[in-house]
């Protein structure tokens, strides 16, 4: 017996930035990837967050225009 697992599809998302930079939690928050600053830390302490590619654990990051983050097998935001 087969059992077929229905993944939802992983979203492209846009963030408008409005200062120079956005803390990665706030991003996160901002963009609805997270539901809560606790969950945020969480997720980023344990490595599940790319940052223009590199595996980012700092949840303070300074994200500045042009810069993409990647939920490990999830979501992708492009902050412009």
């Amino acid at each position: 017996m087969k059992i077929k697992v229905k993944v939802a599809p992983k979203e492209h998302k846009e963030f408008i930035l409005k200062g120079e930079y956005i803390r990665l939690d706030d991003l996160l928050k901002n963009v609805g990837v997270v539901n809560t600053g606790g969950h945020a830390k969480i997720i980023i302490q344990d490595g599940e967050v790319k940052v223009n590619g590199e595996v980012c654990t700092m949840r303070g990051k300074k994200i500045r225009s042009g810069d993409t983050v990647k939920i490990i097998g999830g979501d992708e935001v492009t902050v412009c």
